[in-house]
């Protein structure tokens, strides 16, 4: 399962500045390099993380090699999850004005970012997956424009839209901080106990 240190891994993102976020977050904790690259993966449907896995084996077989996918999900809880995984076709039609107009005939304007980042080692061997959720809820757009739904998003406990909030405070709470939380505590255990990687329990 595990990734020779020092090893590139792909990062599938055409986005340089998510890689920009990622790398950031990630700090000196994660043991490989990553290397971002587009990929065009077909454009899954389902729950989230059915597509995360099926973006993620698709991505290490075209790449051959280890891979790290991610999924950001927005979902309204007035809508039962949705827009959820369909977020980046929302966004395209509606631009944060509509998502917040989507809202309208609702009370309720709670919503949670979600990101899952599946890892996999190389093609056909399995995909883990890694969860992050912010709890927050959905605001008339306030900030800068250059991140997808930030300026309309705004987390619980803050007055301040993610958009608003300086790189590192977002970075500290933000969905997809707690999903590189949770990949990078679980690569930062393997490193630390080589020698209890292949001693598993037999049931």
């Amino acid at each position: 399962m595990a990734v020779p240190t020092g090893r590139a891994v792909v990062f599938v993102t055409g986005n340089a500045k998510k890689l920009e976020e990622v790398v950031q977050i990630l700090g000196d904790k994660f043991p490989y390099k990553l290397v971002s690259k587009k990929i065009d993966l077909p454009e899954y449907q389902g729950e989230p993380d059915d597509i995360s896995i099926q973006k993620c084996q698709e991505a290490a077989r075209q790449v051959d090699g280890p891979v790290l996918v991610e999924d950001t999900c927005l979902c309204f809880r007035a809508l039962g999850g949705l827009p959820g995984p369909y977020i980046k076709w929302f966004l395209d039609k509606l631009k944060p004005e509509g998502l917040y107009k989507l809202l309208a005939g609702f009370e309720d304007k709670s919503a949670w970012a979600l990101c899952t980042f599946a890892f996999c080692a190389g093609k056909d061997e399995p995909v883990q997956l890694f969860r992050g959720r912010t709890e927050g809820r959905i605001v008339e757009p306030r900030g800068p424009r250059d991140f997808g739904w930030d300026p309309c998003f705004q987390p619980d406990g803050y007055e301040k839209t993610y958009a608003e909030l300086p790189k590192e405070v977002k970075n500290s709470i933000s969905h997809r901080y707690r999903a590189l939380a949770a990949l990078s505590e679980h690569f930062s255990k393997l490193n630390d106990a080589p020698e209890t990687k292949h001693a598993k329990h037999q049931d």
